[in-house]
Parts: C-alpha cells; sequence; structure tokens
C-alpha cells in the first residue's frame, strides 16, 4: 500500500497548521532523535515483549498531548486519573488475566457484554456502542516470510470520554509504534481517545499492505508451479485460500465499521481532520478488501485450471497407456495367428505319425502328397482368414 501522506517539511511552530500535524503523525515510522525527551522515568516494553512475557501492563496518563505520569500498574493509572480528571489515560494490554479485565471493567464501568468478548477473545470485527463507551474489535495481520503465511492477531479496544484501553490477543499489530508516533506529535493526541483509535485504525490498515504483498508474491509463484507440473501445489492453494477466507473475515467488515464511525460524525462532533484521515483510512480498507476478493477469485480460477492440467495430464498418460496395450494387442495377434499357422502341419503330422497298423490311409500310395497338401491348404485358408482379419 503507498504511503498515505507525504511528510512535510518542519516550519514554525506559528505557522504549523492541523494538516501538517497529521502528516507527521500518520507518515512512516521514523527513527527516535537521538536525545529525545523522557516523559517518564523507566522505559516502556514494546509490545513484542510484551506478547512473549504474558499479560504486561502498559499504562501513561495525559494532559494536552503530554504524557504527565506513567503508573506502574492498573491500581496507579486509576489514581493518578482520579487526581488528574482533565487527563486521559492510555491502557495497553498483552493477552490480560481475567482479574486484570474486570477490575478494568469495575473501574471504567465496562459492559459485561464487552468484557466477556475481550476475555473469550475469537471475536469478529465490529464496533458496539455502550453508553459513552465504544467497543471495537480489529484482526490484525501480518505476512510471515520464512514460512510463507499470513498471521492473524485481534485487538479490542474500548473508548471511552477518558481513556482508551487495547487488549490485544496477538503479535499483531505493534501498538508501541502507534504510541510513540502520537507521542511526537502532542498536538494531535490532545484531541482525545478518539484520535488514537483511528491512530490504531491506520496501523492496523497498514499492517494489511505486506500481507497484499506477500500474498500476490505466492499467487505468482502458484502461477508458475501449476503450469511448470508440482503435483504439490494443490496443498499450497488450498492453504493460501484458506488464509484468504481469514483474511477476507478480517477486512470485510471492517468497511462497514468505518462507514458506521462516518456516520456519527455529526451526532459526536468528531474533529474535521479525524473526519478527513478516517475516510481515508476507509478507502484504504475498501481498497484492501477488493484485493482480497480479488485473490479468492484468483486462487479458485487457479485451482479450477490446476484440475484441468492435472486431468489432461492423466488422460495424456491414460492414452499413451491405451496406446501401449492396442500396440501390444497387435503383436499378440499376430504371434497367435502364426502359432495357429504352424500347429495346423504339426496336428496333421501328428496324426499321421502314429504307429497303427490299421489306418486306411497308411499304405496309401497317394497318402503322403495328401498329407502334405492337407497341410498346406490348412495353412493357407488360416493365412487368408488372418490377413483379412487385419491379424497379420
Amino acid at each position: 500500500m503507498p504511503e498515505r501522506r507525504a511528510r512535510v517539511r518542519p516550519v514554525p511552530a506559528a505557522k504549523r497548521s492541523r494538516k501538517s500535524v497529521w502528516r507527521r503523525a500518520m507518515g512512516p515510522i521514523t527513527p527516535p532523535p537521538p536525545d529525545p525527551p523522557a516523559p517518564a522515568p523507566g522505559p516502556e516494553p514494546s509490545d513484542t515483549a510484551a506478547a512473549d512475557s504474558g499479560s504486561v501492563v502498559q499504562a501513561a496518563l495525559y494532559r494536552d498531548g503530554v504524557r504527565v505520569a506513567t503508573p506502574a500498574s492498573l491500581a496507579d493509572t486509576f489514581r493518578e486519573l482520579r487526581d488528574r480528571p482533565d487527563g486521559m489515560a492510555w491502557i495497553g494490554l498483552a493477552r490480560p488475566t481475567e482479574d486484570e479485565i474486570l477490575s478494568l471493567a469495575a473501574e471504567f464501568d465496562l459492559h459485561p457484554l464487552a468484557v466477556e468478548d475481550a476475555m473469550e477473545a475469537h471475536q469478529r470485527p465490529k464496533l458496539e456502542r455502550y453508553g459513552d463507551t465504544l467497543f471495537v474489535v480489529l484482526r490484525a495481520a501480518r505476512y510471515l516470510d520464512a514460512s510463507e503465511e499470513v498471521d492473524f492477531g485481534e485487538l479490542h479496544v474500548f473508548l471511552g470520554p477518558d481513556f482508551l484501553i487495547t487488549v490485544r490477543h496477538g503479535a499483531a499489530p505493534d501498538l508501541s509504534a502507534v504510541r510513540r508516533r502520537m507521542e511526537e506529535t502532542p498536538e494531535l493526541l490532545k484531541l482525545g481517545p478518539e484520535a488514537v483509535l483511528y491512530a490504531i485504525l491506520d496501523a492496523v490498515v497498514d499492517g494489511y499492505a505486506p500481507v497484499v504483498s506477500g500474498v500476490q508474491n505466492d499467487i505468482d509463484e502458484i502461477e508458475t508451479e501449476v503450469f511448470g507440473g508440482d503435483p504439490w501445489v494443490s496443498r499450497r492453494i488450498y492453504e493460501l485460500s484458506r488464509e484468504m477466507v481469514e483474511f477476507q473475515r478480517a477486512t470485510r467488515p471492517l468497511v462497514g465499521m468505518l462507514h458506521g464511525l462516518m456516520a456519527g460524525f455529526a451526532k459526536y462532533g468528531t474533529d474535521d481532520e479525524l473526519q478527513r484521515y478516517l475516510r481515508d483510512v476507509a478507502d484504504h480498507v475498501t481498497h484492501t478488501s477488493e484485493r482480497v476478493d480479488g485473490f479468492r477469485q484468483a486462487l479458485t480460477d487457479i485451482l479450477t485450471v490446476n484440475a484441468t492440467l492435472v486431468t489432461q495430464q492423466q488422460n495424456a498418460e491414460m492414452r499413451a497407456l491405451a496406446e501401449a496395450g492396442f500396440e501390444q494387442n497387435e503383436e499378440i495377434k499376430k504371434i497367435s495367428s502364426w502359432a495357429a499357422i504352424l500347429f495346423a502341419p504339426t496336428l496333421v503330422g501328428t496324426i499321421y505319425g502314429m504307429n497303427f497298423d490299421h489306418m486306411p490311409e497308411l499304405h496309401w500310395v497317394l497318402g503322403y502328397p495328401f498329407a502334405v497338401g492337407l497341410m498346406g491348404i490348412v495353412c493357407t485358408s488360416l493365412y487368408v482368414i488372418f490377413k483379412r482379419r487385419d491379424w497379420l
């Protein structure tokens, strides 16, 4: 997927527009400056580390787009948020325990149905509103080059007036990069949890681009293998088709979700720049969904072509076997015909070679010419018969 917005050159703060803030925040992830300011003591674990170490809490409190506290636990986060009612809490959980989710539900008054979905996972992408809280389920994806497979992750987002909670199941997406990008653009972060939600949506959708590229390469390789007669290509087509079904389940509902968010712009007073950004994300999701639909159709067509080629190959092999069998039958016919012709004089000679005294033709003067002539007549007759039947 091409870069969504070009990065702009820095301008004086007085002339910096909100649009330029969006371009900086939603552009490619760049390495941090050599000496970045430390908003809070202590390193923050990355999403990968969180996934490897089990349930790891990443929590921070923001005011006017700037991090003002980095609590070490959920309890500290709750206390900090109560002490700073004008702040925003951003809490990230990776494979949380049931107790952690229940404590969040009690603190932020989360709906039981949404909490149950977050604990069980394996949900389809959806968007549900419970009063002032928005519950969003996203399916992220990443392409594994080593195994040429698509790995899917699940992300649950709780969005409230002063908090945003992410519950991640799986390795994707990398929310630490989203947090870092947002903290580098406080003008955007101060817009509140809604801006963070749209940044997460952008990260999830951007993560689809390498998957689309990897799948396209796989399909190109499969086409080469199909026409090259690879016997294992059918299995690869089937496995990739199953992954495209999962990919389609991740992208197709997301189109309706984004249109649902756009439908609530006027009702919930969404910032104008957030509206433009969400429309841009919706366009990319629609494009990705169409590509996935095209991949499924292409794999179906390739599977049909492969079945046709396999059938043709089998027919050719059967034809070759039939031709070989026909030639073998012709040879058998010739051998059988000559065996029958040679059997006739043997039969006559055997009969007259018996040592009996009382045989009518045994003392006949014309007995020998008669026996030889009989042999010749029988052999000639058999030869003519076999010749007319194309056995010889």
